[in-house]
């Protein structure tokens, strides 16, 4: 069993859309075992269901109506706000599928700024992600905000 997995979302050729698989990147070496789902999340679940994490965290940009790179903690019934849900069934669906071989499971949401064609960050979504890296690196996940209701 796998102590930690971190799942990275998104697509790196659509700017702040790549935010989750971006993070992923920068944990690898980490003491978390590191899961690049991109755009297909339905490929990467079998290897998480095999892995049987104590705690699986998602990144992935999500539209929140925050100012952009602001990071928040999203329920599993908000996993609708999370891009992921965009790029074939919805996210909330396809975790449910592993909900069953995780012990913990957190969505982890940042607000982009910018979606259209293109690689690399923009300087604000940047900036988020960089926090939640440094926060993931400590695992201090409860310095994390809640998406208020």
């Amino acid at each position: 069993m796998a102590r930690k997995v971190l799942l990275g979302v998104g697509n790196p050729l659509r700017r702040d859309d790549g935010v989750g698989v971006w993070v992923a990147e920068r944990l690898r070496g980490s003491a978390w075992e590191v899961v690049l789902a991109g755009t297909s999340v339905e490929n990467a679940l079998g290897l998480v269901r095999r892995l049987a994490p104590e705690l699986l965290v998602v990144v992935d940009a999500a539209e929140m109506g925050l100012p952009p790179g602001s990071v928040r903690r999203l329920p599993l019934p908000g996993a609708e706000r999370m891009l992921g849900s965009t790029h074939g069934l919805p996210l909330s669906l396809l975790l449910g599928t592993v909900k069953d071989r995780v012990g913990e499971l957190v969505l982890i949401g940042i607000q982009p700024a910018e979606r259209s064609l293109g690689e690399g960050l923009t300087p604000a979504v940047r900036a988020g992600a960089e926090g939640l890296v440094a926060l993931l690196r400590t695992g201090d996940l409860g310095k994390i905000p809640p998406l208020a209701a």
